[in-house]
């Protein structure tokens, strides 16, 4: 078992939803914390959250995951702050939805930098310096159930969950020799703000039926504080794929040893979700 007592957590995306109930947790674990959010208030908000119950918050930056020279700064400052860190939570993250027809493709890139990118900026700022030191570690890199399923008009964030699910393959063994674990994250529907700041395009959100449609996923989803004691306990158990709810599980379950059923699911999926968009997509855009 890995224990987060006496370490060093990285935590980006830590200023609301799962990454601020991760931070908490592991603070209550006794982890040393290095906090990042692009919301310079809302990680603000996180640091006093985590102090005032007596956790550690050794040093926390707002910064923009995109910005590969921000990043390196940060690693360079968290180095001389607190040396090589333990354990890096890669949880920060946009969700674009849409039609292939109205997606441009600033849609595609900004969601690719931020969910694909930042992720890999991290790794390299911070990973390297935890081989260096010789004493293992993990890494978290928080997914998606669009990085397992092909979920209906999900394709711009399948891009970058697929591909941070392929980078996690690949250092669950490259790392193993350093003594570094890996641990990828698969949420299903958690109730974060990233609900209510998906973009899904070309769809009014004040519409009444599409706020009905946000109201009924909100009220499926999880909370973050599971979501996070499932990432916590997936660390500790040193799991490589850890869920937060149990219907991603089974669909991930017949997707590999039944797909016809998985078949049928998403072709389901895929047919509520067109006549969705067909009774309330406002306006074409253009690419």
């Amino acid at each position: 078992m890995t224990k987060l007592s006496d370490t060093t957590t990285v935590i980006t995306g830590a200023g609301s939803g799962i990454g601020r109930a991760t931070a908490v947790l592991a603070a209550e674990r006794g982890s040393r914390l290095v906090l990042t959010d692009v919301s310079a208030e809302s990680l603000a908000e996180t640091v006093r959250h985590v102090t005032a119950a007596g956790g550690t918050v050794a040093h926390h930056e707002a910064l923009d995951v995109r910005d590969v020279d921000a990043v390196n700064a940060f690693a360079a400052r968290t180095h001389e702050v607190a040396g090589p860190v333990d354990l890096v939570m890669n949880i920060a993250g946009i969700s674009t939805w849409g039609r292939i027809q109205d997606l441009t493709t600033e849609h595609w890139r900004r969601t690719v930098d931020i969910d694909l990118m930042g992720p890999i900026h991290i790794l390299a700022a911070f990973v390297p310096a935890m081989i260096e030191a010789g004493r293992g570690g993990h890494v978290v890199n928080v997914s998606s159930a669009a990085g397992l399923f092909g979920l209906p008009i999900h394709a711009p964030y399948s891009a970058a969950k697929f591909g941070l699910r392929g980078v996690s393959e690949v250092l669950r063994f490259d790392l193993a020799p350093h003594g570094i674990g890996m641990t990828l994250v698969c949420p299903g529907a958690v109730a974060t703000p990233l609900v209510g700041s998906v973009d899904i395009v070309g769809i009014d959100r004040d519409d009444p039926a599409v706020q009905r449609a946000i109201e009924s996923f909100s009220r499926h989803a999880v909370t973050s504080e599971k979501a996070a004691g499932a990432i916590i306990r997936g660390v500790e158990k040193d799991r490589y794929l850890v869920y937060t709810s149990s219907d991603i599980r089974l669909l991930h379950l017949a997707q590999r040893y039944v797909p016809f059923v998985y078949t049928f699911v998403m072709r389901l999926l895929n047919r509520r979700a067109r006549a969705f968009l067909k009774a309330n997509i406002r306006r074409p855009v253009g690419r």
